[in-house]
């Protein structure tokens, strides 16, 4: 951990991107719990904007927990075909819903998310904010795993290191937005080509800034 990193007091530093963002829901366009927990898996490794237009009519026809458990492959595949990975996804809906049978009985702790094909910390993390659950880690998706490192409060680009890195400098309290804040940041500000270093709010805190302001 470099100089830099050790003398940025992060919660102060982070406080009023946490403010910007706070409350600000995910950008999958979900109605519940369960069309939440659906679009997370689905949404792995594909884009939100993808699932959010093939989801209005996959709920149509399986609008709750108990319609998706009665579903074949051949149903799911008519309205799943097109999203990457679609056959390893489906095989894992159908194992949710085989296991949760109904709405009611989905999870929101860490431990039990996780335990569900296709959740993994990064879903289970999501799942828990919008379901306004006490947080037990932070959300790292592919916008986190890189801004977070041209902030310098973590390093690499293994998420779970990342969010490891993350949780040892963040009280808990913050740990519920502080992920999708800054995946927010990394969607509008910091993109991965061109970041908008003069309009970002975490600028004068920022290594990677402060390393361009330098040449």
């Amino acid at each position: 951990m470099d100089l830099f990193m050790e003398g940025t007091d992060w919660p102060k530093a982070l406080s009023p991107l946490i403010e910007k963002y706070k409350g600000e829901r995910h950008p999958l366009h979900y109605e519940n719990i369960y069309q939440l927990l659906v679009m997370v898996v689905l949404s792995a490794q594909d884009s939100d904007a993808h699932i959010n237009k093939i989801a209005p009519a996959f709920f149509k026809k399986y609008p709750d927990m108990s319609a998706l458990a009665k579903a074949n492959t051949a149903g799911l595949m008519e309205y799943l075909a097109k999203v990457r990975f679609h056959g390893n996804k489906i095989a894992w809906l159908q194992d949710i819903a085989d296991t949760i049978k109904e709405d009611k009985n989905i999870p929101t702790t860490m431990k039990e998310l996780v335990a569900l094909k296709g959740v993994g910390r990064k879903s289970a993390n999501v799942i828990m904010r919008e379901a306004g659950k006490k947080a037990e880690g932070i959300l790292v998706d592919l916008h986190v795993v890189r801004v977070a490192p041209r902030l310098g409060i973590a390093k690499g680009k293994d998420a779970t290191k990342i969010e490891k890195e993350m949780m040892a400098v963040l009280p808990q309290d913050m740990w519920g937005e502080v992920g999708m804040a800054i995946s927010f940041l990394g969607r509008d500000t910091c993109r991965p080509s061109n970041p908008k270093h003069s309009e970002c709010i975490m600028n004068k805190h920022c290594e990677f800034y402060q390393e361009q302001t330098k040449k």
